[in-house]
């Protein structure tokens, strides 16, 4: 059986191993030219690599945890040792922790508001759900507006969703946002480090997961591939790439939807992978490079949140040997967009600024490195797609359904730890189970 698959990240390099490991003779074609899609690292100095795309996980992330036990990956912990810097809205503050130096019982009744709310959906079957209708109806803003009037809630869940989901709450439903949370845990072990699934990073780099799968499948990754075409007819697939037409007795398209779409399909697909309110993953990463984390010399953890960017939350991604200072910053949200609409320059300037309001006594750092997702033509956004009023009930029932000799992988397809890289994972050995399951 040979089958091409469409995209080398997590999703599309491990339905690929499955396959070649079940006996299919299988090609990947990939438009980048590297490896490993939504993960990407950035090498700041000899040997030390910062994670420029995904890069967290926690004990629940079963298939990843396996993954790298098997390819002999290691994990180093998160660091958030010392305390927290908070730029809400009256000057910069310490606390200890990161609860925010907000009203308890506001922020109490936030979080109260949306376990409800998260408890009400199926995450098998969002679409599903007894409130579905009325939940993929509204969108986040509007539902914040309906319920929540104490200003310290209002500023702060916006932060929340753009640190959780890089989301716009003007943009997604709320049973996309409910979906999500559920999805991959719940709102306390999605915003946990130690015990939750911020608790770990992939020493080397989560990069390294890619790099390792496609090492092995030498030769049977095509690099600078990018597909434009899938025809099917009765004897098979042929997928039109860069390099020309190759022929497939079934294809897995592991690719996030809104790029999906872009692929033209014979037959035609019966809905389209993306609806007219799904928008990519609103996040800019920058990473702030030191000579050694200077900030625990004032007993910072590095962690910050902020109400006006473009950082809008900081955190201490430095070695386990402190050889260097790695502080990381997250643009999400609406102001990812404006953030990555700057010139060069300008964004150097703002993000040296804040961290200099945020971490008195900064020096001047050694690198800046920015890794703008939006603009990304072959991502279309990170961490994943966000889900507009009702594209969960239209696109839902479609979710992994396979369009004749088409199967579909990628973390929007995996309601199980969606938009992380254990629901890529899943969703590729998903997508090869399927395929080995075809009669030949």
């Amino acid at each position: 059986m040979k089958v091409v698959v469409v995209g080398a990240g997590l999703a599309g390099l491990v339905a690929a191993t499955d396959l070649a490991e079940a006996g299919a003779d299988v090609a990947v074609l990939e438009a980048r030219s590297r490896v490993g899609g939504r993960t990407f690292g950035i090498e700041v100095a000899p040997g030390a690599w910062v994670d420029a795309g995904a890069a967290y996980l926690g004990e629940r992330h079963t298939a990843l945890v396996t993954l790298l036990d098997e390819l002999g990956c290691k994990t180093v912990p998160t660091t958030v040792e010392g305390h927290s810097r908070f730029a809400l809205g009256d000057g910069v503050q310490t606390r200890a922790g990161r609860f925010p130096p907000l009203s308890a019982v506001a922020l109490g009744t936030l979080f109260d508001l949306l376990d409800e709310v998260t408890s009400q959906v199926r995450p098998d079957a969002p679409w599903l759900s007894p409130n579905a209708a009325a939940l993929d109806e509204l969108t986040v803003a509007e539902w914040l507006d309906e319920r929540l009037t104490h200003p310290d809630a209002r500023l702060f869940l916006p932060l929340f969703l753009g640190e959780m989901m890089a989301a716009d709450p003007t943009a997604v439903s709320v049973l996309h946002m409910a979906f999500y949370l559920r999805s991959g845990g719940g709102l306390r072990y999605l915003n946990a480090f130690a015990g939750g699934a911020q608790d770990s990073r992939v020493a080397g780099g989560a990069h390294e997961v890619c790099v390792r799968l496609a090492e092995g499948l030498t030769g049977r990754v095509h690099l600078g591939e990018p597909v434009h075409a899938i025809v099917q007819d009765e004897t098979g697939a042929t997928v039109h790439g860069r390099a020309g037409p190759v022929r497939a007795d079934a294809v897995v398209v592991a690719v996030p939807p809104l790029l999906a779409d872009t692929i033209d399909y014979r037959p035609g697909l019966p809905g389209a992978r993306a609806g007219s309110r799904t928008v990519p993953g609103c996040a800019v990463k920058v990473h702030l490079i030191y000579p050694r984390p200077v900030w625990r010399e004032q007993e910072l953890s590095g962690w910050s949140m902020s109400a006006d960017g473009p950082l809008l939350s900081t955190v201490d991604d430095s070695p386990p040997d402190a050889a260097i200072g790695v502080l990381t910053g997250f643009v999400t949200g609406r102001e990812a967009h404006r953030f990555a609409a700057l010139p060069g320059a300008q964004r150097r300037a703002a993000v040296l600024a804040q961290a200099h309001r945020l971490f008195p006594g900064l020096p001047e750092p050694i690198r800046v490195e920015v890794t703008d997702w939006i603009n990304d033509p072959y991502s279309r956004g990170c961490y994943a797609a966000l889900m507009g009023p009702g594209d969960w009930r239209r696109l839902g029932p479609q979710l992994t359904t396979p369009h004749g000799r088409v199967h579909w992988a990628g973390t929007e397809t995996s309601t199980a730890f969606f938009g992380l890289m254990e629901g890529a994972i899943r969703s590729g050995h998903r997508a090869a189970a399927e395929i080995v399951g075809r009669p030949r």
